[in-house]
């Protein structure tokens, strides 16, 4: 496995599931200094999120910072950056991980609810990107990896809100990657399909059994089969892939 020694990272929404795991996965990969933000931090302030991840990674080597933040607003990216800037020394490593659910058939889904979702998942890519370019240009380097969903690519019933999201993280992705290619700079996603977190803990077994019908690997994922294709588009392995959408849904799009 390719090491990230040295390397600084920020995960947005880092504070729960697959964001948590990415910040684990990078701190085994080496990364040194490694900071998240989110748009809440649920019952936990972020203090003390950090100090629980600390606790879990037990690496004295590897520094966990946090940073309060609402992702919609690209005022507050570019503070995060700054701040990340100033902490950490720089940033080597950008993944894109915040989103939100708000799930209902069209004709019911409220125009706040389309809102929030587009703002979330689709523009705090845009806020965050763009507020960490500069930096990577100037370092003639970094790694931006977006998560965005198998549902981005064949829809879903009852998640227009979520589908259109997802898809435009795609659309971004791929142009973003040709705009900073000859920079040294890679852009990459990954479309999880159904995995275990606090989305999907609320289906019921009936729910989950028709779910598993449809994925030939007969289960849903974890929030560290998501996070290890992320370690690995941040190293140096992957220094030639740019512009890819790596499915992780066991089998269920092909």
């Amino acid at each position: 496995m390719e090491s990230n020694l040295n390397r600084k990272a920020l995960v947005t929404g880092g504070s729960r599931g697959i964001g948590r795991a990415i910040i684990k996965e990078l701190a085994a990969r080496n990364c040194s200094d490694l900071l998240f933000s989110d748009i809440t931090f649920i019952n936990n302030n972020s203090e003390e999120c950090a100090a629980e991840l600390r606790k879990e990674i037990n690496n004295p080597d590897v520094k966990i910072y946090a940073f309060k933040a609402d992702a919609t607003s690209f005022g507050d990216a570019q503070k995060t950056i700054d701040y990340a800037i100033e902490k950490l020394g720089g940033i080597d490593i950008l993944v894109n991980n915040a989103g939100i659910t708000r799930d209902n058939l069209l004709l019911r889904m409220s125009e706040d609810d389309f809102d929030r979702v587009i703002n979330v998942n689709l523009k705090s890519v845009f806020n965050y990107s763009k507020a960490v370019l500069k930096q990577m240009i100037s370092q003639r380097y970094g790694r931006i990896v977006n998560v965005a969903s198998v549902v981005g690519i064949i829809g879903n019933a009852g998640q227009s809100n979520y589908s259109a999201s997802k898809a435009g993280v795609i659309g971004f992705t791929k142009s973003l990657a040709k705009e900073m290619a000859s920079r040294n700079i890679t852009v990459n996603a990954v479309a999880p399909g159904f995995i275990e977190t606090e989305m999907t803990q609320k289906l019921n077994q009936a729910q989950r059994e028709v779910l598993y019908k449809n994925i030939p690997m007969g289960r849903m994922g974890t929030p560290e089969d998501v996070a290890r294709v992320v370690g690995f588009l941040c190293s140096r392995d992957a220094d030639y892939l740019t512009g890819q959408v790596i499915h992780i849904d066991g089998g269920m799009v092909m």
